[in-house]
This record gives structure tokens, sequence and C-alpha cells, in this order.
């Protein structure tokens, strides 16, 4: 936003946009997403618990997790910093549904929904890296 006396930005004003983590909409998808994970994965073989299952929820639970802890951070910049990690970590699990579908863990359909799911949260942490970034100049 800019500073009507200076002329410059002030980025704690940019960090003010939002008033809580929970408000995001990226955050709150992403919540939705490690339910989706926890439930699906509970269907995984036991022997699973310590490999791909316990991976993927692992990451699904980063996702907001760095989402939350960025927001809590001292400048925009440094909300980016993590924004970018939980897109990273979106990744992670992407390919990891990838690989628990093509081991026969996960059926077409819900690998399809859960990529979707996906797509989504990615698209909404875009676009607040976007928006966060116009806005800090």
């Amino acid at each position: 936003m800019r500073d009507e006396g200076r002329g410059t930005r002030d980025e704690s004003d940019t960090m003010e946009t939002f008033s809580s983590y929970r408000d995001l909409i990226a955050w709150q998808k992403s919540i939705s997403l490690i339910e989706r994970i926890y439930s699906c994965t509970r269907q995984f073989p036991k022997e699973e618990i310590y490999g791909i299952t316990s991976q993927m929820r692992r990451a699904a639970v980063s996702i907001a997790s760095n989402i939350a802890e960025g927001r809590g951070r001292n400048s925009t910049g440094e909300f980016c910093q993590f924004l970018g990690v939980s897109k990273g970590t979106l990744y992670e699990l992407e390919t990891q549904l990838i690989v628990s579908n093509k081991v026969g863990y996960l059926s077409d359909e819900e690998l399809n929904s859960l990529l979707n799911n996906c797509d989504e949260i990615s698209r909404l942490l875009n676009g607040l890296l976007k928006s966060l970034k116009a806005k800090s100049g």
C-alpha cells in the first residue's frame, strides 16, 4: 500500500491484508486436503505406515503449516518464501499420490479427485504469491 506522505510502500501494510492465516482460502483448502489424505491412506497396507502413508500425511500437513507459519512471519518476503515451500511440498504430495496409484493403493478416480484438489490449492497459492509480490513492489 502506498504511504501518501512519502510515496513509498510499507511492507507491514501488505501483511495486514489478511487478519489470520485461517482466513486464507489456500489454507482452508489445504486443511480439507489433509482430511482427505488421512482418509485415503487409512486404506493403505499396514506395512506402509512408516513408508508412503507417513510421507503423504506429513507432506499434506506441511502444506497448511507452511502457509500458517509464513503468515506469522515479519515480512511479505518471508511469507512469500513459506508459500513457495508450500508449493514445493504440494508437488511432492502430487508425486506421492501418483506413486500410490501406480502401485495400486489409490484408484484412478481417487487420484484424479485428489490431484484436482492439489491443482486448486496450487492456483490459490500462485494467486496469493502474485498479489503479495505486487503489493510489496
